[in-house]
C-alpha cells in the first residue's frame, strides 16, 4: 500500500494538468470507497474523465502528462479514448498507477460527481455515493469479488435517496437482480 502523500502528489499533478485543458474528471473505484468512509486498501487510482473533452484534447492531454513526470503509451490512450476504453499513466517519481477510463461506465456520472476532502485540505470530484455504488455492481457483474464487499459498504452508510437512485441505476443496467444477492450476503464468513 501507497502511503497517502503518494497518491496525493499523483492526484495533484493529475488533476492540475486535466484541469489545465478543461477536461472534467472524477475519482472512482477503490478510492471512492475510501473516501465515503470505509477503509481498503489499493495500489491504484481510477479516473472517469470526459470522453469527448478527452478526444478534442488527447494530444495536449499526452503531452501534459509527459511533462508533469507521467509515463504514458500514446497509441494505448489513443485507442481507448476511440473505443471507450482504458488506459494508464505511470507516476514515474511516485511509481504510482492511474486508470484513466474516458467513458462513463454509468450514464450521466459525471454530472453526477462530488467534491470531497480526499486529503486534509484537498477537495476532488469523486464519484457520486450512488454511482460508485453502481460501478461497483457493474464490476461485480464481470466477476469482482473485493467490489462485493465495497457494494455493500457503500449501501450501508447510503441515505435512503441515494439508495433509491442506486436501485434506479440496477435497473437500467439489468442488474437488479444482483444487486440484491450482493446485499444479502454477510461480510464476513461465518464459522
Amino acid at each position: 500500500m501507497f502511503p497517502a502523500e503518494t497518491f496525493q502528489v499523483t492526484l495533484a499533478k493529475l488533476a492540475a494538468a486535466l484541469d489545465r485543458l478543461a477536461i472534467r474528471f472524477h475519482l472512482t473505484g477503490g478510492v471512492t470507497t475510501i473516501a465515503y468512509g470505509e477503509p481498503r486498501m489499493t495500489q491504484d487510482v481510477d479516473l472517469v474523465i470526459d470522453p469527448q473533452a478527452t478526444a478534442r484534447q488527447i494530444e495536449p492531454l499526452l503531452v501534459d502528462l509527459r511533462a508533469a513526470g507521467f509515463l504514458v503509451d500514446d497509441e494505448t490512450a489513443r485507442r481507448a479514448v476511440r473505443d471507450a476504453g482504458m488506459f494508464q499513466a505511470l507516476d514515474l517519481a511516485e511509481s504510482l498507477k492511474i486508470d484513466l477510463y474516458p467513458r462513463e461506465l454509468i450514464p450521466g456520472e459525471l454530472g453526477r460527481s462530488v467534491r470531497l476532502e480526499v486529503f486534509e485540505g484537498v477537495f476532488l470530484p469523486v464519484a457520486s455515493r450512488p454511482d460508485a455504488a453502481a460501478s461497483k455492481l457493474v464490476w461485480v457483474s464481470k466477476g469482482s469479488h473485493k467490489s462485493r464487499r465495497d457494494l455493500r459498504q457503500l449501501w450501508r452508510r447510503a441515505t435512503p435517496d441515494e439508495r433509491s437512485l442506486v436501485e434506479r441505476l440496477a435497473h437500467g443496467l439489468g442488474l437488479e437482480a444482483i444487486l440484491l444477492e450482493v446485499l444479502a450476503e454477510p461480510d464476513e464468513i461465518a464459522p
